[in-house]
């Protein structure tokens, strides 16, 4: 639906083409013209040059106009068809002898007298166009009534009008520059030379017919094509799209809608132009000019009569007239056909459509490689088009729409999967540390199977009389649910706080590891605080629910028998928890299908039998003997015995964790730990009554430091009234065999 509105609003901005789209797509018109030229051939139509070369030969100008009419009087000579001015001459000619005697009062009288009976040069500008085809030219002024007070009269332009009103759609020119009513009369016709470049000051278009002071008129090159095929009326077509085009010596002439055209350019060629110091001095070969259609104008540089065109340089103003000749002599105008928009409005729809419909069931790299399949296809139709045809159609919106709709597809569907991978992330958090997901999200090659040896510090725990609490939940499966979820996001909150990684939960038991993925100088204290922090939480949480229940149960007393809700206990839930630190491989561990970021090797199994030896001890917490030579100095550490659990071979030393530092250096914990480190040597030597002794003294130091250790005491009382039945061998070593796990 976002690309949809997009293209609708891309299709609304090609309809009002505003001056960016323009711009581009003259640029793409502007590489095919410079990418093939038009071919040079000859034909007919000259440029009578007043250059450099003549400047210098003949004098600065403007030049007297009787030297302009001996110029026109040759050329006609010589056999010109035609000949057009580039060229207005609005003033009187101040060379003129009579305009000379007025212009000088203090001038000898005979000197004037004698002025003023010569010739004036206007006049013979004017005999010669009289006895020539002249086109004289015209211009136009920018402001409505130009510099003049008076709106100058214009001759008609004789026409014929085919279909509607032209007016609303031809180019206007409020005001109008023409010559001296003594060569307007005299002239064959009028055309004129006032154009308008882009909006980059290219001259792509050449108006052949345009609206002037309300009236229609000609364009010289179109004017003096009239007055070289006999001077006719031209015959104007139109239809409700605007100019159709103009019908000149019965040779139709299409335009764009405002009656330009556009001209397919050659470059630059000195073929055309013939200079006008030859001409006069009679260097011409004879015949040069015979059937021609001559164009007067100038490409002195001083003169600045230069144009910027399509081919990337700039062209006398007057030779961009004389290819707008050729090109309708031999009918190779460009083609821009009025129903050009509608096909690439209806191209934009198709490809766009095309691209939206697609881009849902292939992947990236397919929709990439169509489009730009699509968009490659339709640029090389439109230069096909033009390479033979001449045929202007706009490759750039088409194809910058559809590369716009492909971005825009996938810049909605990143941000929908950004969306869709944070969420997943959020979920994927839930089961691991986010660390490891930030980390498998900027390094993917981690999602492979394998893994890196890393010593780590893991922790099991477990639920103590599980058994009996599923019991009561048992006609209430999602309460039981409900509880465990309560019960495991305290867990996994106090791992996730301490950078814990939740390896995996099982049932009533969670798993965690510290330092991976991410390094952790601190895992073995982290684990321990983590713990620490576990308890603690699951203690507020069981008073928590004893007051809940509480406060049900009060809430109930004033309801009808019968329509109470059945008592449930409420169980405490204590949790058991074994720490064991070591060297392990941790990585993704699994099938290819499906594999799980998990740590293997000894240390895991150890970490695992010591969760179940706290049930033994009364222990909440048991280290094994790395975690604990690792923060003996900054827990309160008590050790317990050592122990061969189920499947090892070599014993390992356990100790309670019972507090943070603050209860490490207390004195009365210092007593405690001493006590039992007696005690624990007076058992290991085999001195049953000494060890009973200390085992004696430690009750009421347990029951005043609050640590609860009941079933550790009566677990060695029963081992020593055991051994003193039956001793051990003499070379026992004080280690005891556990066959639970």
């Amino acid at each position: 639906m976002v690309a949809v509105l997009g293209l609708l609003c891309g299709l609304v901005i090609r309809v009002g083409d505003p001056p960016p789209i323009a711009a581009l797509r003259n640029a793409s018109f502007d590489l095919y013209h410079q990418s093939k030229p038009r071919d040079l051939t000859p034909l007919p139509v000259s440029i009578l040059d007043i250059d450099d070369r003549s400047i210098e030969e003949i004098g600065q100008w403007p030049w007297p106009r009787n030297r302009l009419a001996e110029l026109v009087e040759r050329a006609a000579a010589q056999g010109a068809a035609a000949i057009g001015f580039d060229i207005v001459f609005a003033e009187p000619d101040r060379l003129s002898p009579p305009q000379i005697a007025r212009d000088n009062p203090g001038m000898p009288d005979p000197l004037a007298t004698a002025l003023g009976t010569l010739p004036d040069n206007d006049d013979s500008l004017a005999s010669a166009f009289a006895r020539a085809r002249v086109v004289v030219g015209q211009t136009s002024v920018r402001t409505e009534a130009g510099n003049r007070t008076e709106k100058r009269e214009m001759a008609p332009a004789p026409h014929a009008l085919i279909g509607p009103d032209p007016m609303p759609f031809l180019m206007q020119f409020p005001d109008i520059v023409q010559n001296l009513p003594v060569l307007e009369a005299k002239a064959a016709g009028r055309g004129m030379f006032a154009t308008r470049p882009d909006a980059d000051g290219i001259y792509r278009r050449v108006p052949l017919v345009m609206a002037v002071q309300g009236e229609v008129r000609l364009g010289l090159a179109a004017e003096l094509l009239r007055v070289a095929t006999g001077g006719d009326p031209f015959i104007l077509r139109t239809n409700d799209a605007g100019i159709d085009g103009l019908v000149i010596a019965r040779q139709l002439i299409a335009t764009a809608p405002d009656g330009t055209v556009w001209p397919y350019l050659t470059p630059s060629t000195q073929s055309r132009y013939v200079s006008a110091a030859d001409l006069l001095a009679d260097r011409v070969p004879e015949g040069r000019l015979a059937g021609h259609l001559v164009l007067v104008g100038t490409s002195a540089i001083g003169l600045e009569d230069f144009r910027a065109t399509p081919l990337g340089v700039a062209m006398a103003g007057v030779e961009i007239h004389a290819q707008v000749l050729e090109n309708i002599m031999a009918q190779s105008l460009l083609i821009r056909p009025n129903y050009t928009i509608g096909v690439e409005l209806v191209t934009t729809l198709v490809l766009c459509l095309l691209v939206i419909i697609f881009a849902p069931s292939i992947s990236a790299r397919a929709l990439i490689a169509s489009s730009l399949l699509l968009m490659g296809g339709y640029v090389a139709l439109s230069y096909a088009l033009f390479y033979n045809q001449r045929i202007l159609l706009d490759p750039s919106f088409p194809a910058l729409a559809t590369a716009v709709t492909v971005i825009l597809i996938s810049t909605v569907n990143y941000l929908r999967e950004e969306r869709q991978r944070r969420e997943i992330r959020n979920a994927f958090g839930q089961y691991v540390s986010p660390d490891l997901v930030d980390q498998l999200s900027r390094n993917q090659s981690r999602l492979t199977l394998g893994g890196e040896s890393r010593q780590l510090t893991l922790l099991f725990s477990d639920v103590r009389g599980f058994t009996a609490i599923a019991e009561e939940f048992r006609d209430d499966p999602e309460a039981l649910t409900l509880l465990m979820n309560e019960f495991l996001t305290i867990l996994s909150t106090a791992i996730m706080d301490e950078k814990g990684t939740i390896d995996k939960f099982m049932g009533d038991a969670v798993m965690a590891f510290w330092n991976a993925p991410l390094p952790n100088d601190d895992h073995a204290r982290a684990a321990c605080r983590a713990a620490l922090k576990m308890i603690a939480d699951v203690g507020a949480f069981n008073t928590a629910r004893r007051r809940a229940q509480k406060r049900k149960r009060v809430g109930q007393k004033g309801q009808a028998k019968g329509k109470r809700t059945p008592w449930v206990k409420v169980h405490r839930i204590n949790v058991g928890i074994g720490i064991n630190t070591g060297q392990c491989v941790v990585g993704n561990m699994g099938s290819k299908m499906r594999f799980d970021y998990t740590a293997l090797g000894d240390p895991v199994n150890v970490a695992s039998r010591l969760e179940g030896q706290s049930r033994y001890y009364g222990a909440s917490i048991i280290l094994g003997s790395a975690t604990a030579q690792e923060v003996s100095q900054d827990f309160a550490l008590l050790e317990l015995d050592r122990v061969r659990v189920v499947g090892k071979a070599l014993p390992e030393t356990i100790f309670a964790l019972l507090g943070d530092r603050g209860m490490r250096d207390t004195a009365l914990f210092q007593t405690v730990q001493s006590s039992n480190a007696k005690m624990l040597k007076a058992y290991r030597a085999q001195d049953w009554d000494q060890a009973g002794a200390e085992l004696a003294t430690l009750q009421p130091l347990f029951q005043d430091l609050g640590i609860g250790l009941q079933d550790y005491l009566e677990l060695y009382a029963t081992r020593l009234a055991d051994l003193r039945q039956t001793p051990p061998a003499a070379d026992w070593d004080g280690v005891f065999d556990s066959t639970k796990k």
